[in-house]
């Protein structure tokens, strides 16, 4: 598959990232609850030290085996030889002690904690001792089906686990320099390249859940060598050359002996493998899937230089991006499959919104940014980071959403099936539990997340996240401000170099035409590149100042009337942040409320220190209809319009829906 040899595509990003310490206030409230809280509690969990409550499984898959306690670290122990058990969990249980051990290693960048690293070191000790000579690791498979090794990969998950190991391992050998982490992933990688390619003997098809593509490509960035970028390269172009491989694989291995019955008939689209990569013109499928393949695409495209694979990513970007998100960059409109469904077709309250699904867009926004300065990545990053990604987990670190609608009604999720995977209120664990420790990692390395280094040293300075930023050739970046909820974003540029340095700064699509940009004191009028303004700051500058001023004024925004679910309705909007309204901020039912489609002003915004954390509060002018008599006519003449009232509705973040009382909550609101 490869040479083991460096390969210009070794020197890329991940090589370029700056040194970044967060200063953001915003953000540092996250990344501390997370160390403080989330890691300690997710520890527990994944340790058998907590006991957790299991609601019903958003995505069907049977929890009755479940009790309340996770075995996640002793399935290693006793893969290991150490403990005498049965496996216990999903198939891929191992994967969420490897994505809690990646955010730990982007946790340590931000605070030296010896005791959290001293445990971190065990638990690679203990994954080390738990694999096999070959360098295979997967409990399920090495405690209950040792004789089914890669026999059933359309759902055996085997190939989706390793790959979150390996990207443990990277972040964990960058941010410690432990070569024991990263020494299990090659030997990992090494099992895995023997049994899969074209050889006769060898395995001629990819994991039904695409991970293992983005997880080469990281070991391939970090190490230098060739081959594990050639071998992504390999899964990504071998899904879908044979439609039929997984049922042949299924019936080899006896075609009932499903680890996942349920999604053994789904169609190949559900597994992006109904056709090569190269013709898949539409994003099909489990949408997790298909966000961690993109991932893969973008990122295996950049290292090889392949052109087909970037074609692919930019098209599945725009399938997505253009006609199947939802407005606060959530994928994912049905339960069945937690997949997408058909162009427009993004309803509110039934929809699926994986907190995964969010994170994974932030991966492949990151990989497009990296291939291609286009400030519409940096928008939709953006939009997951401040909605989509971050609504997942309640303000107190202890609960979290795995479905995220943009329409929920306590009575709707106990009343109708339809609606049963919606919940008003966090949970504390799932049974497939991948969105709490996904959400861990995301956040503790938004450091990671800010500024795109491009191969011509390019600095793109892409997020705004209060910071200071130290980057390969000495330039050092000082970004101040209090975003999301002020406009104006500062940068402290200082160059050393003896050549000048190009920095472009992203005008987010939501203020293009509406914004200020200054350089050393003079106002810039040169327009926007594809989203960016560039400035070149002098070679030996010191403190080279540049401030861009954002409309922060409070908008509204309509969705194309192509979605039906949104026809007449308008979602209110303040800088990145999508605003909703909850019943215990407002009398329900919340869908007899409209409001006006004149653009609301900062009259009805104002900073409330003391609520949710520290949130802008928008309270916006209403008309409400009085509610009809329980048990009166359901029928009625239009020409009884009843009886409607002035009213004032008010709306809070969305990211910060269900931390207080249960209730309804809506984005998407009647215009009037």
């Amino acid at each position: 598959m490869g040479a083991t040899t460096a390969f210009p595509g070794a020197a890329g990003t991940e090589a370029r990232l700056p040194d970044v310490e967060i200063t953001s206030a915003f953000w540092t409230r996250y990344i501390n609850l997370v160390i403080d809280k989330v890691l300690p509690y997710q520890w527990a969990v994944l340790n058998g030290e907590q006991e957790v409550d299991l609601p019903p499984d958003p995505g069907g898959n049977p929890v009755d085996s479940y009790d309340k306690l996770n075995h996640s670290i002793r399935n290693l122990k006793v893969a290991a030889g150490e403990q005498d058990a049965p496996f216990h969990g999903m198939p891929f249980q191992d994967s969420d002690v490897y994505k809690w051990l990646e955010a730990v290693a982007y946790a340590l960048h931000h605070r030296d904690d010896p005791q959290l690293r001293r445990l971190a070191d065990d638990v690679v000790d203990l994954i080390a001792r738990a694999q096999r000579e070959d360098g295979y690791l997967d409990t399920f498979f090495q405690i209950q089906w040792k004789d089914r090794v890669f026999k059933r990969i359309q759902q055996s998950h085997e190939l989706y686990s390793m790959g979150h190991y390996i990207e443990a391992a990277v972040a964990y050998w960058q941010a410690t320099g432990n070569e024991k982490a990263l020494e299990i992933a090659k030997r990992m990688a090494a099992c895995i390249e023997a049994n899969f390619g074209d050889g006769e003997t060898q395995v001629h098809g990819a994991d039904g859940h695409p991970e293992i593509e983005l997880a080469l490509a990281r070991l391939a960035e970090a190490t230098g060598e060739e081959r594990y970028a050639m071998m992504g390269r390999w899964f990504l172009n071998i899904r879908g050359q044979d439609p039929d491989f997984y049922d042949n694989q299924n019936r080899a291995d006896g075609w009932d002996r499903d680890f996942f019955s349920m999604i053994r008939d789904f169609p190949r689209t559900y597994y992006q493998a109904a056709e090569p990569i190269a013709d898949q013109r539409d994003a099909q499928g489990h949408a997790v899937r298909v966000a961690y393949l993109c991932t893969g695409l973008a990122h295996i495209a950049r290292l090889t230089g392949d052109a087909s694979l970037a074609e692919s990513a930019e098209r599945l970007w725009n399938s997505i991006v253009r006609r199947r998100m939802y407005i606060t960059g959530q994928i994912g409109s049905t339960h069945v499959g937690e997949s997408f469904t058909y162009d427009y077709d993004l309803p509110n309250d039934t929809m699926y919104g994986e907190t995964c699904a969010s994170v994974g867009m932030s991966f492949f926004a990151r990989q497009m940014l990296a291939l291609r300065a286009k400030g519409e990545y940096g928008d939709v990053l953006e939009k997951e980071l401040f909605n989509g990604a971050l609504a997942g987990m309640s303000l107190d670190g202890t609960h979290f959403y795995y479905v995220n609608p943009l329409e929920a009604d306590p009575a709707a999720s106990a009343g109708t099936p339809d609606k049963g995977h919606v919940l008003t209120h966090r949970a504390g664990w799932f049974a497939c539990a991948c969105c709490p420790s996904n959400l861990a990692r995301l956040i503790t390395s938004i450091d990671r997340y800010i500024y795109t280094v491009m191969a011509d040293g390019t600095i793109l300075a892409h997020q705004f996240i209060a910071s200071k930023a130290t980057f390969a050739n000495g330039v050092r970046i000082e970004q101040t401000g209090d975003y999301p909820w002020d406009g104006e974003i500062s940068w402290s540029v200082s160059n050393p170099n003896e050549t000048p340095v190009r920095f472009g700064v992203r005008v987010p699509a939501w203020s293009a035409g509406q914004y200020t940009l200054t350089v050393e004191g003079e106002q810039v009028t040169d327009g926007v590149e594809d989203g960016f303004v560039y400035i070149e700051v002098p070679a030996g500058a010191d403190r080279f100042a540049v401030v861009l001023g954002l409309n922060m004024g409070v908008r509204l925004v309509r969705a194309s009337n192509r979605v039906r679910e949104d026809a007449g309705k308008v979602a209110v909007m303040r800088g990145p942040l999508v605003y909703c309204a909850e019943e215990c901020d407002n009398e329900g039912p919340l869908w007899l409320y409209s409001i006006s489609g004149a653009t609301p002003t900062e009259a009805g915004y104002r900073y409330d220190p003391d609520l949710l954390g520290g949130v802008g509060v928008v309270t916006k002018a209403a008309v409400r209809a009085q509610e009809d008599p329980c048990d009166g006519p359901l029928y009625l003449s239009a020409e009884e319009r009843g009886i409607s009232e002035l009213a004032e509705l008010r709306m809070v973040p969305y990211y910060t829906w269900a931390n207080r009382a249960d209730g309804q909550m809506t984005v998407w609101l009647n215009r009037s």
